[in-house]
């Protein structure tokens, strides 16, 4: 297997704070290094041949997240007139290559995607989508995304992060997810979204019952942040998801792969899966309309 990068990668410093991205494999922030240490990471042996499938960084989905369902089969979408549309799950943006503008002062970056045929053959609108990634201050990152409707006719939408943050598996029981209070949730088989149940204030990492789940926001803006402990890294992750000017986040998305994986994702979603049927956190964008949504990552030192 060929692990080095087809392209270049883009690093951003600025004082403890190391930033890598590859705009060419999906807008992909791949990781986040913090005094030397790994807070989102990325795997030594990614498979560079399909960057989209890699376990690592933070994938944007987009235009529609999570898997979509019609008459029972995956990866398929029914519009308002009965047209049936193709759509990989959680959408095409972390297939495709994005452009990249640096700032000034070289502490963020702008990437940018835009309707193609690759895109209109499965979501028929006209759309610029872009992920800004900015250092608040060496510890704190901000993170915006924002979609643009280019078109003529209303475009639906609802966006998502996927962050693979660093955390060896045989950390799990002594860390923990401080989360705001929420409905939790999840997705059954045929697509339809499970009845909400109360969720709690904090769980344990190793607890199975929140793989795959969605903590439903309730209210949002959460009047507290998400806050992912991991005192054997001696760290904490806060996840504020009350950002001015930004569009209500739905829910929060807890997931890891297996039991040996040595990460646990913590993933902000503006909507929950087959929103674009169920209508749970579904946006519509009008022409010529622009919206946003906000967040910022902040590392604290604990312990």
């Amino acid at each position: 297997m060929e692990n080095r990068p087809p392209h270049d990668i883009l690093e951003l410093n600025s004082g403890a704070s190391t930033l890598r991205f590859a705009p060419w494999a999906g807008g992909r922030l791949l990781s986040w290094h913090v005094g030397g240490e790994p807070v989102i990471r990325w795997p030594g042996n990614a498979n560079w041949e399909q960057p989209a499938r890699v376990r690592g960084g933070n994938p944007l989905l987009f235009p529609f997240l999570g898997r979509h369902f019609v008459d029972g089969e995956i990866g398929h979408w029914r519009d308002a007139r009965g047209g049936v549309h193709d759509l990989p799950t959680h959408g095409f943006a972390r297939d495709l290559p994005f452009s990249a503008e640096v700032d000034a002062d070289s502490r963020g970056v702008r990437m940018t995607l835009t309707d193609s045929p690759a895109t209109r053959a499965g979501y028929p609108y006209a759309f610029r989508f872009e992920a800004v990634y900015r250092l608040a201050d060496d510890h704190a990152l901000d993170v915006t995304l924002t979609a643009t409707n280019t078109g003529d006719t209303p475009l639906p939408w609802y966006a998502g992060h996927h962050f693979y943050f660093e955390l060896p598996h045989d950390q799990r029981a002594q860390s923990t997810i401080e989360m705001p209070p929420a409905l939790r949730r999840h997705q059954l088989p045929d697509g339809s979204i499970s009845a909400p149940e109360q969720g709690e204030t904090q769980y344990r990492v190793d607890d199975a019952g929140i793989i795959d789940r969605f903590h439903v926001l309730q209210p949002t803006p959460p009047a507290t942040p998400v806050r992912f402990v991991t005192p054997g890294l001696k760290r904490a992750v806060t996840i504020d998801l009350d950002r001015p000017d930004s569009l209500p986040w739905y829910a929060v998305t807890t997931w890891t792969e297996a039991a040996d994986s040595d990460f646990y994702c913590v993933e902000p979603w503006l909507g929950l899966p087959d929103a674009i049927h169920n209508g749970l956190g579904l946006h519509w964008l009008a022409p010529g309309a622009t919206e946003s949504a906000t967040l910022q990552l902040r590392v604290e030192s604990i312990g």
